[in-house]
């Protein structure tokens, strides 16, 4: 394998020589201060304000979304909207073990059960194989399909699009459809993502987007609930503002519920962002092919290019290294020592300390791209036009 100073060398040739670049850092203009100086000038600095509205708007029309529904984070989205398709206390939730924690948090949080299962070695998300496995062993009852390993209904299926690109998402809600298993897609990586012409997180019954301060968009903290499904948007709203009843000066609220909604501090930063995204996306690009064009040549290590039919927002740029993981932590120290931010995969959820006592499906494709993923400097400024 090329030697880790090889690899440094690689990154500096594209990233410049600034003693340290960081993995992700958010662009933030005078754009975006002037949004931010008019939400704080109107007052409307919590969960009322013009902004909120108008973000929810423009986040619907850029996806295709029929509707989107601003909440304080990625994590609360997709909580939410596990329990809006239908989850509850004591089911499963199918989701891939090469994740964010957040993704099995919000199963959690949602009183049901993560299911882990392994990942496709193409798109590094959910395996539709892996999935279909499981699926097929199930068995059919009244109330719903049950986990042949663990006795459990399936509630839901949470596919995640990692690092920006698309898994096998069609594919997915075809045979998640024929079990009668809803879909709710965790594109919290994913905002300008395609398969074809249609965006990430709008295949299933719900999707989400986040919006923390390292994404391609960042309102600082946020996420966004996405459907088509006119009820489903209408019970979003109300579980996320506390179920309270519509009225001119009574707090009346009809449920237990949930104070989730975005801050209209962070929809103006948001609506600012939202204005640049074209701009970000394009510059990913521009990234994406430079690496890719300074790694070809660079024995025992692959850039890894958005899947075939779809279009990556390349979220964060990655190269995986050949070998086990001893070669892929000697480009890490080399990488970090020489001021450049690179990082690993996340650890699987079944490794993880609150997860690892769970039933689960052999993963042995997520361990391998755990061992051996690098991702590395990945700010639309390190591209500029």
């Amino acid at each position: 394998m090329t030697g880790p100073e090889s690899v440094v060398r690689t990154i500096r040739g594209v990233v410049g020589d600034d003693p340290f670049v960081g993995l992700h850092i958010p662009d933030i203009t005078d754009l975006e201060k002037q949004r931010v100086r008019e939400c704080l000038d109107s007052t409307f600095v919590s969960s009322v304000g013009a902004f909120v509205g108008e973000f929810e708007q423009s986040i619907a029309e850029f996806t295709g979304a029929a509707h989107a529904v601003a909440v304080s984070n990625g994590t609360s989205a997709l909580q939410v909207a596990l329990e809006l398709a239908g989850v509850t206390g004591g089911d499963d939730v199918i989701v891939p073990t090469l994740s964010f924690v957040a993704t099995a948090n919000a199963v959690s949080h949602a009183g049901a059960q993560p299911f882990f299962v392994d990942s496709d070695e193409e798109t590094l998300g959910l395996s539709v194989e892996a999935v279909s496995e499981v699926l097929s062993a199930a068995r059919s009852t009244p109330e719903g399909l049950v986990n042949a390993a663990t006795g459990r209904r399936i509630g839901a299926i949470v596919p995640m699009h990692t690092l920006g690109h698309p898994m096998h998402i069609a594919e997915l809600v075809t045979l998640a459809d024929s079990y009668g298993v809803p879909v709710v897609e965790d594109a919290a990586e994913s905002l300008g993502s395609r398969v074809g012409p249609r965006h990430t997180g709008t295949f299933g019954a719900l999707g989400i987007l986040s919006f923390n301060g390292n994404k391609i968009l960042t309102t600082g903290g946020g996420g966004m609930i996405l459907t088509d499904d006119d009820e489903l948007a209408r019970r979003a709203r109300h579980l996320t503002t506390t179920a309270k009843l519509p009225h001119r000066w009574e707090f009346e609220h009809d449920e237990i519920a949930y104070n989730y909604r975005m801050p209209n501090l962070n929809a103006a930063l948001g609506v600012a962002q939202l204005e640049r995204l074209p701009e970000f996306l394009a510059a990913k690009r521009r990234l994406a092919r430079r690496y890719q064009d300074a790694f070809a040549d660079l024995p025992g290590i692959r850039f890894l290019a958005e899947p075939s039919g779809t279009e990556s927002n390349y979220w964060l740029c990655a190269v995986r290294v050949d070998g086990a993981q001893p070669e892929r932590d000697a480009v890490l120290e080399a990488t970090n020592d020489a001021g450049l931010q690179c990082r690993p995969f996340w650890n699987p959820l079944h490794l993880q300390a609150p997860y690892r006592h769970l039933p689960r499906a052999a993963t042995p494709v997520a361990e391998r791209l755990h061992a051996s993923v690098v991702c590395i400097p990945s700010s639309p400024a390190l591209a500029p036009a």
